[in-house]
């Protein structure tokens, strides 16, 4: 094998396995109403929380897989990681009831942080500068793809084998990622780079972090604009027929929203070099915010169905606000974290994926057949997230030392 080919297969391997996130939540969007009608309803517990719990889930898993990755290898922290979300995977495919639907989902989640947090960690270990860009490009044009194609691939096994079937994809893609890992990629961490698993430590410099507000802030504002995109991917099934009568043909109306992140992704990257994070962060909060007022305007109006277009156009601009937000938020929060920047990744991760489980459980309860819900948590995470991160951007921005 060449170098080059050598240098292919590994980004194609971490796109895959970093993908893995993705692929759980957009994949199993057409079934949410098959598994509630199998396994029946379980108050206080809905569908909802099939998706929502799974990223809480990815909370404490990224919590803990970050730091088991710096003392422990990459490789071993991202098998671990793909030991824990192929038993969710069995438990969630087996499961006789809602309740245990979730417990799957959530040991999935916890068990998907391996794949996400070990692979950005192998790609810092091997490249840097325009190599690092250069392997984000292509990673980031696959998480295009991955949401715009998932659901629709997803509709077609459902079809053929129950949503159960779901879950053995879930399974066989794991493995052969597994078994592709274990036998093709190296250990980029050499022992003598490591850091101690020492909870002590990680506690000291997890409260250091924590006492900037500059970063506590920007995490619950990070946690907001994600949660409005849980809120959607957690209701979208159920609004599109509720509302619009739209079935078979969900996965198509997804991805076309879904383009909205990945073209804002792709124009910030060129504009945030003259604009600077900042000024792009204020854009997006301010887009999102006004999309989502809009189409609370026009749910009103409309007694809370308005007509398809108007829900797309919205929809299309409030994920676009949302996709510039994204990467300038987590370069804003990184910013502070000085030498704690791995453990300080892990928590602007793990603190943003638990106040999104909470914001979406929380504003999803009020769901009611309706675009009313969607369109308040549009406005409501805009207007949050906007005044969080002016009050941040005027906190201490001087970096956070590490206690050793």
């Amino acid at each position: 094998m060449t170098s080059s080919t050598s240098f292919r297969e590994r980004i194609v391997l971490y796109a895959l396995l970093t993908s893995l996130t993705s692929i759980s939540i957009d994949a199993l969007l057409p079934g949410l109403r098959q598994i509630g009608a199998d396994v029946g309803a379980a108050p206080p517990l809905s569908t909802q929380h099939i998706i929502s719990l799974f990223i809480l889930g990815m909370a404490f898993g990224e919590l803990l897989l970050g730091p088991l990755s710096d003392a422990m290898g990459r490789k071993r922290a991202l098998v671990l990681g793909l030991g824990v979300y192929a038993l969710g995977t069995v438990i969630a495919m087996l499961a006789g009831s809602l309740e245990v639907v979730i417990l799957g989902r959530f040991l999935q989640g916890v068990g998907v942080s391996g794949p996400k947090i070990a692979t950005r960690a192998m790609i810092r270990d091997q490249f840097e500068g325009d190599a690092m860009a250069r392997v984000m490009s292509f990673m980031f044009t696959l998480f295009i793809l991955v949401p715009m194609l998932a659901p629709a691939l997803a509709q077609g096994i459902i079809a053929l084998g129950g949503w159960r079937s779901v879950f053995a994809v879930y399974l066989l893609v794991a493995g052969l990622l597994g078994v592709w890992l274990v036998l093709r990629q190296k250990e980029t961490l050499p022992a003598d780079r490591r850091i101690a698993f020492r909870p002590r430590l990680l506690l000291a410099n997890g409260r250091r972090i924590l006492a900037s507000a500059r970063v506590t802030l920007l995490i619950v504002a990070t946690g907001l604009v994600f949660g409005v995109q849980l809120l959607y991917l957690s209701t979208a099934a159920d609004l599109f027929l509720d509302v619009y009568g739209i079935g078979q043909t969900f996965p198509l109306y997804f991805a076309m929203l879904a383009t909205g992140i990945g073209l804002a992704s792709f124009l910030n990257a060129r504009l945030v070099e003259r604009h600077g994070a900042q000024a792009m962060a204020r854009a997006g909060f301010i887009g999102l915010a006004a999309a989502g007022l809009v189409m609370l305007a026009a749910s009103i109006a409309w007694g809370g169905r308005p007509p398809l277009a108007v829900l797309m156009l919205l929809g299309f601009a409030a994920f676009f606000a949302i996709g510039v937000l994204f990467g300038n938020l987590n370069a804003m929060a990184m910013r502070s974290l000085g030498q704690v920047a791995g453990l300080g990744a892990s928590l602007i991760a793990s603190g943003s994926s638990l106040v999104a489980t909470l914001f979406a459980i929380a504003v999803g309860a009020f769901y009611d057949g309706s675009t009313l819900n969607l369109s308040a948590g549009f406005f409501l995470a805009g207007v949050g997230a906007l005044a969080l991160a002016e009050i941040a951007v005027r906190a201490d921005a001087t970096p956070v030392e590490a206690v050793r």
